[in-house]
């Protein structure tokens, strides 16, 4: 709700609180749905780096302390404004891991793709590089953590990795074997994504990086009436 009413310049908790005690919406001075001319992305802030030894990885608990908000005349616009915000370095060349349980296989392909035209080098491990290959995307082949050295995290270690996108089973053993990743990247203030959603939204968000405008809140309050 107070994202939504930031959105669209309506409070709603407000609105909601005056039809309770018996205020109508026409009495109000409510009438239909407003829709902004814009886009706005919210995204959550979580302060993992100020808590040794816990995952990034999401789960049902709640995390976040608290919350940003990305306005754009784009999607793409918003969503890198959003990521800016929240603490987030999206980068603009070099390398990206990209490793994903085999469900997401089929899905990251248009990721990696996006990625790839916008010049960055892609690695992976041996199955998400395999399917990446089959799906005609350039890349190459990095050891997992447990498969010997060199692997990811000394490719981290050595800050050769900008982006990181990686998804697991939900599973222990999954979920802990590539801890050490999430983390390393983490503390490096690598860019990571665990869902393909927020690895597209990123792909999508750096295409359309360049040339981002600041807007005052009074401008985007008249496009509203």
């Amino acid at each position: 709700m107070p994202f939504v009413s930031k959105a669209t310049g309506r409070p709603l908790a407000k609105i909601a609180a005056r039809c309770m005690v018996g205020q109508t919406l026409e009495a109000q001075g409510i009438a239909g749905e407003i829709i902004p001319p814009y886009f706005s992305v919210k995204e959550a802030v979580f302060p993992f780096i100020k808590f040794p030894g816990v995952d990034t990885i999401l789960g049902p608990e709640m995390k976040s302390t608290g919350e940003v908000m990305g306005v754009g005349e784009t999607f793409a616009e918003a969503f890198v404004k959003s990521q800016l915000a929240a603490g987030v370095r999206l980068p603009t060349s070099g390398k990206v891991f990209i490793s994903v349980r085999d469900a997401d296989k089929p899905r990251v392909i248009d990721v990696a793709l996006t990625l790839h035209e916008l010049g960055f080098e892609l690695v992976a491990t041996r199955g998400t590089a395999k399917a990446l290959k089959d799906g005609g995307v350039p890349v190459v082949v990095v050891n997992k953590v447990f498969e010997g050295q060199p692997n990811i995290l000394d490719m981290l270690k050595n800050d050769e990795i900008e982006l990181v996108i990686n998804t697991v089973v939900e599973k222990r053993s999954a979920i802990r074997d590539s801890y050490a990743i999430r983390r390393e990247a983490l503390l490096d203030r690598v860019a990571y994504f665990t869902t393909i959603a927020g690895a597209r939204a990123a792909a999508v968000g750096m295409r359309g990086m360049r040339g981002l405008v600041a807007y005052s809140l009074q401008s985007l309050q008249k496009r509203l009436d």
